[in-house]
């Protein structure tokens, strides 16, 4: 699918900017231009389906795209606070680490007795631990599974549940002072 027309430089239909999910280009006009003028307001054109209204509604209409693979979005990473590193009670670092794909987490140990839950690993790592899995071997029956990326991320937000993590918080809270408390506290908001 395109955005705009080279020639008419109106948006393509089911394109990134197509009127009937924005709206119409031009005051009460739909897109084929079998509707003009204010007295078909709110009709919705039956051959191009675009519903002839004010051009500004565009302003406020939102659509979305599903991507093939998660992404992490820059304002929940980067922003401070850093709601996703809040959240997985992580360094930063350490989950800008996972999204830019510099280092595997951990998201189930399985069997293997030196990995634990959102360990990060390296590469190299990761290869030395997957051919002491593979080895014939080995005793290693429930393999440990990694995750790199968004994916990664997406999947231990997932494993997240929030009202238990949220009470655990409470009952910290209530036993703890200092920084600490103010730490907990903050991540509570965040739950």
């Amino acid at each position: 699918t395109g955005t705009i027309n080279y020639r008419t430089l109106k948006p393509e239909m089911d394109g990134l900017f197509c009127e009937k999910i924005f709206g119409p280009s031009k005051d009460w006009e739909c897109h084929c231009g079998k509707y003009k003028r204010v007295r078909h307001r709110g009709i919705v054109c039956e051959r191009c389906g675009v519903e002839v209204t004010e051009s500004r509604v565009r302003r406020h209409r939102m659509g979305f795209i599903k991507l093939a693979a998660p992404v992490s979005h820059v304002w929940y990473l980067k922003g401070i606070p850093s709601y996703v590193a809040i959240l997985l009670d992580m360094p930063l670092r350490d989950v800008e680490q996972i999204v830019y794909f510099n280092c595997y987490v951990v998201l189930d140990p399985g069997d293997h007795k030196d990995l634990t839950y959102k360990q990060l690993l390296t590469e190299d790592e990761w290869l030395e631990i997957e051919d002491e899995i593979y080895a014939e071997d080995s005793e290693i029956e429930n393999e440990p599974t990694v995750g790199i990326g968004a994916e990664a991320l997406k999947q231990l937000l997932e494993d997240l549940d929030l009202p238990v993590v949220a009470e655990q918080l409470r009952e910290e809270i209530a036993g703890s002072k200092g920084q600490k408390r103010a730490k907990l506290i903050k991540r509570l908001r965040v739950s």
